[in-house]
């Protein structure tokens, strides 16, 4: 009865135990370590489970267990580790993910006169060396992107979304045009974002609301409709945004107030029209520029634009402004420049 048992039992344990000890340890390692932050969870757990290992064999734990219990169960025990990275690897997104984006933008553009992109974006050469492209020490993933001033004409694939570490984008001065892809919202990361001077049309997506990192938004000299989002105001980090010379109508949403840290906000040459209310300049301390000229603004100037102590350049000209010029212009001692003109505002102008 205890014979043969005696042997098997110990064997079987170790055998189960070393078909889950690889999946068990690194899964509660990661518990134990500050987690990086990286584009796919299981890349990062297969990462430490690797590490893990390799202190493992160099040991000569497992020299002793195969001696003890047999080969079997340790062999095992690899090949499933093994496995299990491979499948990992597969699947986690990488430095093949960014140049399979960024091939994708280059069947996109139509016209490259210059053939910037027709002779460096090759496989022949590391992607972190293509025209327009920075790499990160850290990942060596795409952590911007600079095809600004090339005269380029295109559209973005939705595949660029794939660009997961994306913190700087700046496409400025070309001729892309179309609509935004939804995947682009997967651009976690992004800070700067720059579209202007192309030929962008559609409306500003909402998910544009939902950059949690993003600072600079400049969409302006393009087609765009429509309204500005109210999401806009969960970018609670913005600094600047700019989105004159489109064809932006409605009223410019109460939500833009969130903006605590915005410094720039230049609307200049729309279709917005309304009131504009009261309740956006009360948290926009750090305000700096507003241009609102070339709209359909009417209603009064109100009040609590002068809680912006900040303001240099101020301008609201040429749109249907009415009521008296407000003495409270006085107040704001940093405004270098101010335009008015072209409203239906009474009272004295000020020099």
């Amino acid at each position: 009865m205890y014979g043969p048992l005696m042997y098997w039992r110990p064997s079987l344990a170790f055998l189960a135990f070393s078909f889950l000890f690889p999946v068990i340890v690194c899964f509660s390692y990661s518990n134990f370590e500050s987690k990086d932050v990286v584009p796919n969870p299981l890349e990062s757990e297969y990462i430490k489970c690797r590490t893990i290992l390799r202190h493992v064999l160099s040991s000569g734990a497992v020299s002793v267990l195969m001696a003890k219990y047999g080969i079997l169960p340790s062999l095992m025990s690899l090949l499933l580790c093994a496995t299990f990275g491979s499948v990992l690897s597969a699947n986690s997104p990488n430095i093949s993910t960014d140049q399979a984006s960024l091939l994708t933008l280059k069947s996109h553009i139509t016209h490259d006169p210059h053939n910037l992109l027709a002779t460096n974006w090759s496989t022949s050469i590391s992607i972190c060396y293509w025209t327009g492209v920075t790499c990160g020490s850290r990942h060596h993933r795409v952590i911007a992107l600079n095809l600004s001033s090339m005269d380029l004409t295109g559209t973005i694939p939705s595949r660029l979304g794939n660009l997961s570490f994306l913190s700087s984008l700046d496409l400025q001065h070309n001729s892309f045009h179309g609509s935004l892809p939804t995947e682009l919202s997967n651009w976690q990361r992004l800070k700067y974002l720059n579209f202007g001077n192309n030929s962008f049309s559609g409306e500003i997506p909402s998910w544009f609301g939902y950059f949690p990192q993003l600072q600079i938004l400049l969409l302006y000299m393009n087609n765009f409709t429509g309204v500005i989002p109210s999401t806009l105001g969960n970018l609670s980090k913005l600094e600047s945004l700019i989105l004159s010379r489109n064809d932006f109508k409605g009223q410019i949403p109460i939500t833009i107030g969130n903006l605590s840290s915005l410094e720039w906000l230049i609307l200049d040459y729309n279709s917005f029209s309304g009131h504009l209310p009261s309740q956006i300049f009360e948290n926009l301390s750090e305000l700096q520029a507003l241009d609102l000229r070339g709209n359909q603004i009417s209603g009064v100037i109100p009040n609590s634009l002068f809680n912006c102590k900040e303001l240099m350049f101020l301008s609201l000209s040429n749109n249907f402004l009415e009521g008296s010029m407000p003495r409270e212009f006085g107040n704001l001692t940093k405004l270098q420049s101010l335009y008015l003109e072209y409203n239906y505002l009474e009272g004295k102008q000020l020099s």
